[in-house]
């Protein structure tokens, strides 16, 4: 009876609300030039375990209300994503506008995380050197216009305030992307800039930055991508020498502190794919994190890959990647969701890390 009575509500506004999600589960094994193991049972290769509900309100003249609310889990384990937040990976509302785009506000993915299919093979994710270093993810209190395709061009703007009692526009964080496709070439652009706090140490570089110029060829059979990054926000996904939240991945803001904030990193990464049959697609990467400082925080690798879709919503995959760190290096794999557990210290800085992984996604 309530079924039916949501589907007559639903009937008579124009309006739908879907519940979606995925499961995503690995086996992981990885070694570490010094010696050391792990053999585990993962979430989040490629697609991190989640769900969601999403809903659209007609409201006529081509125009529409949206809604998305979407929060993560650790199927391994059964836990939330992130302890005290039910929807930790998004919870927006927005307008909708055919003409004019999307004008949305709340908790939402970055511009550069919902490009991570324009990056690498991988969709940028267990596998991926530009992943290791780390993306920006997602901001809470974002205001966000979203643009149509026009003749092939799509712009996006966000601005989340930073809520800091040190005053207007202190540690707020900007977003701005183009792409633009013709045809089978894609190419663009996607920063994340985060404001410091007034009168915090680091100043003097005006802001953290993460900048992301992409392009990719679609040749019939498979893709192929390049990545250039320049970045000065080292990565919670490192440990030890690279292991800090300067802009962080998932809300932080800038607190102006961190001196690493002075050193910049180029991110270079080239990748292809190559689709064997209608089932099965093979892919390949080599990048490198290049420390401008010339400190010896620099770190290169590559990943091999296979994806088998056993069906339209579900997708076998197995892994294989390896990564260097230089002298004073601490970076390390990273998925969709972080390696747990993963190396730390010694087994980190400076060392050789393998990695071997074979799971399954699930999507419904």
């Amino acid at each position: 009876a309530c079924a039916g009575a949501f589907a007559q509500a639903s009937s008579v506004s124009s309006s739908s609300v879907t519940l979606y999600g995925s499961i995503d589960q690995y086996v992981n094994y990885m070694r570490s030039s010094s010696g050391a193991q792990i053999k585990s049972v993962n979430d989040g290769a490629f697609l991190r375990s989640r769900f969601g509900l999403k809903g659209t309100e007609d409201l006529g003249s081509g125009t529409a209300i949206k809604f998305q609310l979407e929060g993560a889990l650790s199927a391994d384990t059964g836990a939330s994503g992130t302890s005290g937040s039910l929807f930790d990976r998004q919870a927006w509302v927005g307008y909708a506008a055919v003409d004019y785009g999307d004008f949305r506000i709340g908790r939402q993915n970055t511009a550069i995380f919902f490009r991570g299919d324009y990056i690498d093979y991988g969709s940028r994710t267990l596998g991926s050197i530009v992943n290791n270093f780390g993306t920006p993810s997602r901001y809470s209190n974002d205001m966000a216009w979203i643009s149509p395709r026009w003749s092939g061009l799509q712009l996006e703007a966000h601005y989340a305030p930073g809520e800091s009692t040190a005053g207007a526009g202190a540690q707020a964080v900007y977003q701005l992307a183009a792409d633009y496709v013709n045809g089978p070439f894609r190419v663009g652009y996607a920063d994340v800039t985060g404001k410091p706090n007034k009168g915090a140490a680091i100043t003097v570089k005006k802001a953290v930055t993460y900048r992301n110029l992409y392009a990719n060829y679609d040749y019939g059979q498979g893709k192929i991508y390049a990545v250039f990054i320049r970045s000065n926000n080292s990565t919670a996904s490192a440990d030890g020498n690279n292991a800090t939240t300067i802009l962080g991945t998932v809300g932080s803001l800038v607190a102006g502190t961190n001196a690493d904030a002075n050193r910049f990193y180029n991110i270079v990464q080239l990748s292809g794919d190559y689709r064997l049959t209608s089932q099965l697609r093979l892919g390949a990467l080599y990048g490198k994190i290049i420390d401008t400082s010339h400190t010896g925080h620099s770190a290169k690798g590559g990943s091999i890959g296979a994806y088998y879709d056993l069906s339209k919503r579900t997708t076998l995959l197995a892994l294989y990647e390896s990564m260097d760190n230089d002298k004073n290096a601490g970076f390390r794999p990273s998925g969709s969701a972080g390696v747990s557990p993963n190396f730390t210290g010694n087994d980190v800085n400076g060392r050789r890390i393998n990695g071997i992984q074979a799971g399954i996604v699930h999507r419904f």
